[in-house]
C-alpha cells in the first residue's frame, strides 16, 4: 500500500459541533434541495425571483452525486442533516442511464458508491464496468471524465480488493500519463484534438485531485510527481488576490484568460488538491489554500464577500460585464493570446460583475474538502459564516 493523506490528527470528534463552515454549506444544501424529485438543483438564481431554482436533470443528477461525495466526509459528525444519502444515491446512480448524461457522471455515481459504502444499482454497475473496459473508447475521454473514473476506480479498489478495480486504476492513470501529462507541468484537457490544448481549471483540478488520490493508493511516486508538477505551476499563475484562473495554454503553460473567476475553485476544488500537495511538501500550498479561499470573504477585485448568507449559498462567479451569456467571445480571445503570446491581464473592476446563481456541487466540494478537516480554523469558523 501506498503512502495515504493521514487526517487522523485533525479530524474534528464527532462530540463536537461542526465548524460554521461545514454548517452554512449544508444550509445551503437545504435551500438548493428539490423535495419532489429527491435531488439538489442545478441553478440557484440569486436575483431574487420567485422560483429560483432550476432543474435540468441530467446535470441534477450529476451535481447530486458531487453533492453526496461531500455528505460522506461529515459522517463523523453525526446525524447534522436529515437528508437519507442512501435514498439519494439509489435515485440519482438510476437516474444517470435515463438522461444524456456525460461521462463523468458514472465516474461520479462510482466514487459516491465508494464513499458511502453502497452498492450501485445494477444496470448502473454494468454500464460503468462497459466503459471502464472499452479502451478503445478512452481517447474520447475529457479531463473531467477520466478524473472521476479515476478516482471512483481506486476508491472501489480500497474497498473491494481483488475485486477487479486495481487493474481498472492502474490502466486509467497509464493512460492518463501518455495522453494528458505535458512537460509544461499543466495538463491536456483532451488526447487528441486542436481542444486538447486548451485546459481549464477544472482539468488541473480533476487530473490533479486523481493523481493523488492514485499515488497514495497504489505508492507510485510517477503519480505524486505528476500531482505536484501541476499543482507548483498553478500556484506560479494564482492571481495576486488568489484568483484561481479560467483558462490555460497547456503547451506553453501560460493563462489565457482569467474570467470567469468561479467561487468554487477558490473555496472547494483549489483545495481538495492542495491539501493533497501540502501533505506532500509542497511549497506555499497552503498559503495558496487560503489565499484563494478569502477571495469569496471579500479579499477580490470587487471588493465584497461573495456570499448569501440568507440562504446559505455563494455567488457563483465574477465575469467581465457583458460576457454572462458569451462564451465563445472569452473562447476567441483566449485563442488569440495563445497565437500571439500575450500574456492574460485583470480586468478592472468596474469591468466585471456577478453571475447571480449558485450551483449545488459548489456545497459539496467545500465539504468534500473541509469536511474531515479542523486545521484551518481561520476560514473554518470565519465570522462570515455564523448564522
Amino acid at each position: 500500500m501506498g503512502t495515504q493523506l493521514r487526517n487522523d490528527n485533525v479530524i474534528a470528534s464527532s462530540n463536537n459541533n461542526a465548524p460554521a463552515l461545514i454548517q452554512y454549506a449544508l444550509r445551503g444544501l437545504r435551500s438548493c434541495w428539490m423535495p419532489e424529485i429527491g435531488r439538489w438543483s442545478y441553478i440557484y438564481h440569486l436575483d431574487g425571483r420567485s422560483n429560483p431554482s432550476v432543474s435540468i436533470p441530467a446535470s441534477d443528477v450529476f451535481y447530486s452525486l458531487n453533492v453526496l461525495v461531500g455528505l460522506a466526509r461529515i459522517a463523523h459528525y453525526g446525524k447534522i442533516h436529515d437528508f437519507d444519502l442512501r435514498a439519494v444515491f439509489g435515485r440519482c446512480a438510476t437516474e444517470i442511464l435515463k438522461h444524456n448524461t456525460r461521462i463523468y457522471a458514472y465516474g461520479t455515481a462510482l466514487w459516491a458508491s465508494a464513499e458511502l459504502g453502497l452498492d450501485l444499482p445494477g444496470a448502473t454497475s454494468n454500464a460503468i464496468v462497459a466503459l471502464a473496459e472499452n479502451k478503445a473508447g478512452w481517447s474520447q475521454f475529457r479531463a473531467q471524465d477520466l478524473g472521476m473514473l479515476l478516482a471512483g476506480a481506486v476508491k472501489r479498489a480500497e474497498r473491494e480488493p481483488g475485486g477487479g478495480w486495481a487493474d481498472v486504476a492502474r490502466g486509467l492513470f497509464s493512460f492518463l500519463v501518455d495522453h494528458f501529462s505535458c512537460s509544461s507541468g499543466l495538463f491536456y484537457d483532451a488526447p487528441r484534438g486542436w481542444r486538447r490544448n486548451f485546459s481549464s481549471f477544472a482539468t488541473h483540478t480533476y487530473l490533479t485531485l486523481a493523481s493523488y488520490i492514485y499515488g497514495e493508493w497504489s505508492g507510485d511516486e510517477r503519480a505524486i510527481t505528476l500531482a505536484n508538477h501541476c499543482t507548483r505551476k498553478l500556484i506560479e499563475l494564482q492571481g495576486p488576490q488568489g484568483e484561481w484562473p479560467w483558462f490555460f495554454h497547456t503547451p506553453s503553460g501560460r493563462v489565457v484568460d482569467f474570467y470567469e473567476v468561479y467561487s468554487v475553485h477558490q473555496e472547494g476544488m483549489a483545495p481538495a488538491f492542495l491539501l493533497h500537495a501540502d501533505f506532500h511538501g509542497v511549497q506555499d500550498a497552503r498559503k495558496a489554500l487560503v489565499r484563494g479561499f478569502k477571495w469569496i470573504l471579500g479579499q477580490n477585485q470587487l471588493d465584497r464577500p461573495m456570499l448569501w448568507k440568507k440562504e446559505g449559498l455563494i455567488c457563483r462567479s465574477q465575469v467581465r460585464r457583458g460576457e454572462l451569456n458569451r462564451k465563445y467571445r472569452r473562447v476567441g480571445r483566449a485563442i488569440l493570446k495563445a497565437i500571439n503570446g500575450t500574456p492574460a491581464k485583470l480586468a478592472a473592476p468596474t469591468e466585471l460583475e456577478l453571475r447571480l446563481e449558485c450551483r449545488s456541487y459548489e456545497l459539496g466540494w467545500i465539504l468534500y474538502s473541509f469536511g474531515p478537516r479542523a486545521d484551518f480554523l481561520e476560514l473554518q469558523q470565519h465570522s462570515e459564516f455564523a448564522s
